[in-house]
């Protein structure tokens, strides 16, 4: 028998926590029986809202009456002391005890935190925020998100290898094909940071991945790359931009469906169609953000989230530990 991937969850972070927690792990877990779920949190809210469906074999529960508010600034939540549950389950990998952890909760806290108790991967200098995007024809990594405001030449290809390994990670059977961000697709375009990263990428002879250059921001979803690399400042707004725009085009769909008597039949004709078009802008889908860089990658999941966006974030936590991230980083840097 394989051995249980050991998933450490903090289940007091986000919206309707610890309930969406809960049922996340009781909907991932009935395709994946070869995980294991250790669960940190209150034991007196817990411990009601478990299903019965939910084998006992596979998780366990470490109380603790203390957790991190969305309100805590990430100084105040690490000085709250190590008995939090983001923290437990932080330390839990720290200690071998678990192979990945997700929180759902302050994203700034999970960050400090993480960083507190968890090493850097040799020769990397900075952990990068990295995120799944849809495309054309399939998924891109994007990194950084936000984690590195100001980026050096070296963590740009620090990002570079490591987002490729994370692809890797999880889709096996795609190859890396990787851009750098920026506001042309000319060499000359650009700062002089990106230019020169550019000219590094591309005389670097790294069979890890395809460098296929620059891209604009319009061009993202266009599917002729996988990974996009930029600095943490233009990848938030990036990033920003593009769920203010989805929000924008789904919103307005669903004023013109819904709006008039013609508008509602239309609707109704083609409700494939439109399901289709939701399902494939469905932020659940994509739900779940990694920090990379560390000897263990930490997995935020959105605190607005259900219980099926955590139930997808747990998926991607399998598919980084089944895929074995670390191993293919420290390969694709040696």
């Amino acid at each position: 028998m394989s051995k249980l991937i050991t998933i450490a969850v903090d289940a007091m972070g986000g919206d309707n926590s610890p309930k969406k927690i809960i049922d996340g792990i009781n909907q991932h877990s009935k395709n994946n029986k070869d995980i294991f779920y250790k669960i940190f949190g209150n034991l007196d809210l817990i411990k009601n809202i478990i299903p019965k469906s939910l084998s006992t074999d596979l998780f366990e529960l470490i109380h603790t009456n203390e957790e991190v508010k969305g309100t805590d600034s990430p100084l105040s939540a690490a000085k709250k002391g190590k008995n939090t549950s983001m923290w437990l389950a932080i330390e839990s990998v720290k200690k071998k005890e678990s192979d990945i952890v997700i929180s759902a909760g302050n994203t700034g806290a999970l960050f400090v935190i993480a960083k507190l108790n968890l090493n850097m991967l040799e020769n990397i200098d900075k952990p990068a925020l990295s995120g799944l995007w849809p495309n054309k024809n399939g998924i891109n990594i994007v990194l950084d998100l936000g984690a590195n405001i100001e980026c050096s030449e070296k963590n740009l290809v620090d990002f570079t290898l490591m987002g490729s390994a994370l692809f890797k990670a999880l889709f096996p059977e795609d190859d890396p094909k990787v851009a750098l961000l920026n506001i042309g697709s000319e060499e000359l375009k650009g700062n002089e940071i990106i230019k020169n990263t550019y000219k590094k990428l591309n005389n670097q002879n790294n069979k890890t991945f395809e460098f296929k250059g620059y891209i604009e921001g319009n061009e993202i979803m266009n599917g002729d790359v996988n990974v996009i690399v930029t600095d943490g400042f233009t990848g938030n707004v990036a990033l920003k931009t593009a769920e203010g725009t989805a929000n924008f085009i789904t919103g307005e769909l669903k004023k013109a469906m819904t709006g008039n008597l013609i508008g509602k039949i239309s609707s109704f004709i083609n409700i494939k169609n439109i399901n289709k078009f939701k399902k494939r802008f469905d932020p659940r889908i994509y739900n779940g953000a990694i920090l990379i860089g560390l000897d263990t990658p930490v997995v935020k999941s959105h605190g607005s989230t259900d219980f099926l966006g955590f139930s997808n974030s747990l998926e991607m936590c399998r598919k980084i530990v089944s895929g074995k991230l670390i191993e293919k980083i420290k390969q694709s840097i040696d």
